[in-house]
């Protein structure tokens, strides 16, 4: 017991203090390392599709890659982290972008490119980002919201800087080496990863490798089956592989909930298609100013300001978010965010002079802002926290299809008529059509549970009840609301 108690205080001591901050330091960074890079992408479109004689749409697959594995590697990451622990799977990410980013500066052919920069690095990152975010949860209890505020603050910087850093080295030495380069720069993952050391639990054993002390029994069964054991054994052992086969896919990808909760169900295909659209203007944004005769410095710059408007009004919308007054209602407030995002493409549209350009970065970086705080707030209202890592699985999983796809066919489209507009008109077209679709659909449901709760009380029996009763009622109603409000 004293041991025990020993363990407890030091344990104590490892989380919200201490060691915890420089844990929180190396989150900063590696999401600034991660979620931040895709966005320099387009800096370099011009150049690759000259290097290698291609269309937008055979180039743009380049970033469209990287983002949808970087998205849909969540449930593969999960595993990694669950077997071999968060410092292991933030290190071997960091691994597999440096390799990547390496390799992709010798390729050949973009096709090349795809499996190196591409599938390779994006995977990479996926691994560092959210195993990074997973060891600050292990660190942070009390001030966990405020440690998962401030590290996301590091995708804003990200997003400030990488552009301004790729458009340097692409000057001074072409984008072969400035790949070679990020490289290197990608291997600071790694470091990041050596800061995150295990937390223990109060007992003494490590929380990141609790699920390795399954193995001995596992191998012992392994053993007697390979030295003899009867066929019904190994008839049962198969059924039992492919029901935790089952329960895994169950765990990881929540069809279920998928099927059941209807507002699950909404917000999913809504941002799935939302994503269709939101990618977009990072891609093309910088071509479509260079086109139109700006340099390419100040193209470069614009990603920047969107990063740096980022790094204040993101953690700004997150505490108004957090008000009271949106509690349950914050679907309403991201539609609003998404809505503001497809109107400020028009903006782009209607002239392409520098100033005209900033003040469109402006606005939609305000509207960005309000959608990556609260993406993940958004799904935690509607789906019960003990299923939110398997909802989050199929969330992304989804989500990255249409990352995927959406950049390359607006690619084909701008091939066709040799005219970049169009690629803000469909990024519009997307984002204006899943506001509206998931805020109409959020009233209509909202409308028909207020129904089923009217009906559910008889008009005549308030009358004949005594005050007990209607106390208790007046009590219980409330609470209905709330529950479908924030899940069903």
């Amino acid at each position: 017991m004293a041991q025990g108690g020993a363990a407890a205080r030091g344990t104590a001591k490892v989380q919200d203090q201490g060691w915890a901050w420089m844990v929180l330091v190396a989150a900063v960074v590696l999401q600034g390392l991660t979620l931040g890079f895709p966005s320099c992408i387009g800096v370099f479109f011009t150049d690759l599709q000259h290097e290698f004689q291609a269309t937008n749409s055979e180039t743009s697959w380049f970033p469209s890659i990287m983002v949808a594995v970087l998205h849909a590697g969540g449930p593969l990451c999960s595993i990694l982290v669950k077997r071999f622990g968060c410092r292991f799977a933030v290190m071997v990410g960091g691994l597999l972008s440096s390799v990547g980013m390496v390799s992709s500066s010798f390729c050949k052919s973009l096709s090349q490119l795809y499996l190196t920069a591409g599938l390779i690095t994006g995977l990479g990152s996926c691994f560092s980002f959210q195993a990074g975010v997973t060891a600050l949860g292990y660190y942070f209890v009390r001030w966990r919201t405020l440690a998962n505020a401030m590290a996301s603050t590091g995708v804003s910087i990200g997003l400030t800087l990488w552009p301004l850093l790729s458009q340097y080295l692409l000057d001074e030495m072409g984008w072969r080496n400035t790949f070679l380069i990020f490289g290197g720069i990608l291997l600071n993952c790694c470091v990041c990863g050596a800061v995150m050391r295990p937390v223990k639990f109060a007992f003494g054993s490590l929380l990141q490798f609790s699920s390795t002390g399954e193995e001995p029994g596992r191998r012992a069964e392994e053993a007697q089956l390979s030295n003899g054991a009867s066929s019904p054994h190994l008839k049962l052992q198969e059924q039992t592989r492919k029901i935790t086969c089952f329960q895994a896919l169950q765990n990881y990808l929540a069809f279920d909930i998928f099927c059941q909760n209807k507002r699950y169900q909404i917000y999913t295909i809504g941002v799935t298609w939302m994503m269709m659209g939101f990618v977009l203007p990072h891609v093309y944004l910088v071509p479509y100013a260079i086109q139109n005769g700006l340099e390419e410095r100040r193209a470069a710059l614009l990603i920047s300001i969107i990063g740096f408007i980022n790094i204040f009004i993101r953690p700004l919308t997150g505490l108004l978010s957090g008000q009271t007054i949106f509690t349950g209602r914050r679907i309403y407030l991201y539609n609003l965010a998404v809505l503001l995002c497809g109107l400020s493409n028009f903006i782009c549209v209607i002239s392409a002079e520098f100033s005209m350009l900033i003040f469109y970065c402006v606005i939609l970086s305000i509207a960005m802002s309000g959608i990556g705080a609260l993406t993940f707030q958004v799904l935690m209202d509607v789906v019960e926290m003990d299923r939110f890592s398997s909802a989050l699985g199929l969330f992304t999983i989804l989500e990255s299809i249409t990352l995927l796809i959406g950049p390359p066919l607006t690619g084909l489209l701008v091939d066709i008529t040799s005219d970049f507009r169009y690629v803000f008109y469909t990024s519009s077209f997307f984002l204006i059509s899943a506001s509206l679709f998931m805020v109409l659909s959020f009233c209509a449901l909202e409308k028909k549970n207020k129904l089923k709760d009217t009906s559910k009380v008889p008009p005549d029996k308030s009358a004949i009840c005594n005050e007990t009763p209607n106390e208790s009622q007046s009590e219980s109603q409330p609470t209905l609301a709330v529950v479908h409000i924030t899940s069903i």
